[in-house]
């Protein structure tokens, strides 16, 4: 069991922006975090084991679909309020927050947007409880970055659907109960359908030795001919426009959640170079130091401003999928950098399991990949700055 000692650090008074119920939600859940999972989530992620105890947790704060309407379950909370719970729960583990922002973004976000009354009925206030855990399937073990040329498809078969193929990298999927599935009908439209457990056909094998994001549980969904009823498809939207949507949710939660993990590495690194002494003094009286801690707390500053301004945008409804990608590309690409740079400053430490850093800088690797890699929303910025489409 580790304590943790974790300061939050707002050097541009970003909170003057914040409301009083924001603040509250924000206070709330680091509490139970820091009781709950704090002391205990690096011995998961040394385990690779998944803490199930999460998913009541997380439930219990309103973390699964904030901003879900109350009739369905949610807490209808604004989205500056979804950005902080996210960031807290990244200051513990990247890994659970891809846990709640996956149920939240990519599987109840859809269901509420795209999914008939009867689905929403069904799914949304079960997920919202932590009753059932859902799951996305967009990446093809043939198609990352390119979704449009999934293969996974479904055949209308009268009364049903047939469901074939196959996809990969999906958090949450080993213990979901529902899917969350995009695939190409007859007429190469991409649809999204819900697939459930226990449909014949239906398997979610389980991916192994991951040097990244330990402590969450990821796999794959293989369907083999599954039949799935008609009632479970997503009846209005086709095309991309569908999953890069739900994405767009995800990203601008990622956004706000890396910097809880850059906040979590500058934070132990200021107090161990304060405490560490070499040459007589403390580490943090070196120029090189305070030049490295500067420069972070800077960059941290800089994203905090970012995604605040972009939370005010979302609640107005004019985020641009573009600003979201800017603003998720930008804190995961600081955040990789502060907590490089934290791991150099501790020295051999840096590397142990008696201090975040090594696992927090091991979860950014991949943050920094999904949901749209690093180049990938660098290029969706290009294209919107100029016109030009630099993916053709």
């Amino acid at each position: 069991m580790q304590v943790d000692k974790f300061q939050y650090h707002d050097y541009y008074g970003v909170d003057d922006l914040l409301t009083d119920e924001h603040k509250l939600i924000r206070q709330s859940v680091r509490d139970v975090l820091r009781k709950e999972l704090s002391p205990v989530i690096n011995d998961y992620a040394q385990r690779a084991a998944f803490p199930t105890q999460c998913i009541k947790i997380f439930a219990d704060l309103g973390a699964f679909g904030p901003t879900i309407p109350v009739e369905y379950g949610g807490a209808g909370l604004d989205d500056i309020s979804y950005g902080i719970m996210m960031q807290e729960i990244e200051r513990v583990d990247s890994g659970l927050r891809s846990t709640a922002s996956v149920q939240g973004s990519l599987v109840m976000y859809p269901i509420y947007k795209f999914g008939t009354e009867a689905q929403k009925r069904k799914f949304l206030p079960k997920l919202a409880k932590g009753e059932m855990v859902g799951c996305f399937g967009l990446t093809e073990p043939n198609h990352g970055s390119n979704p449009s040329g999934m293969e996974t498809n479904i055949k209308d078969m009268g009364d049903h659907y047939l469901l074939n193929g196959a996809k990969m990298w999906i958090s949450n999927s080993p213990i979901a109960d529902v899917a969350v599935v995009w695939a190409k009908n007859e007429a190469g439209e991409i649809r999204g359908i819900l697939v459930e457990r226990g449909m014949e056909g239906f398997t979610t094998p389980e991916t192994h030795n991951k040097w990244s994001l330990r402590a969450s549980i990821t796999g794959e969904l293989v369907f083999n001919n599954v039949k799935v009823p008609k009632e479970n498809l997503f009846p209005d939207i086709k095309g991309l426009k569908g999953p890069l949507t739900c994405l767009s949710s995800a990203r601008y939660g990622i956004a706000w959640g890396a910097i809880g993990a850059a906040l979590d590495c500058y934070d132990t690194a200021l107090r161990y170079t304060k405490e560490r002494e070499q040459f007589g003094r403390p580490l943090a009286g070196f120029q090189l130091t305070q030049k490295k801690l500067a420069e972070m707390i800077t960059e941290i500053t800089k994203a905090q401003l970012l995604v605040w301004r972009l939370g005010v945008l979302k609640n107005e409804g004019r985020a641009t999928p573009a600003q979201i990608s800017m603003a998720k590309r930008n804190s995961c690409d600081m955040a990789l950098t502060v907590a490089r740079t934290a791991r150099q400053m501790l020295g051999g430490m840096g590397i142990t399991g008696e201090y975040p850093i090594m696992r927090h800088m091991m979860n950014l690797e991949t943050v920094l990949t999904y949901e749209g890699t690093h180049d990938i929303h660098l290029l969706i910025t290009g294209l919107d700055v100029t016109g030009l489409d630099a993916f053709k």
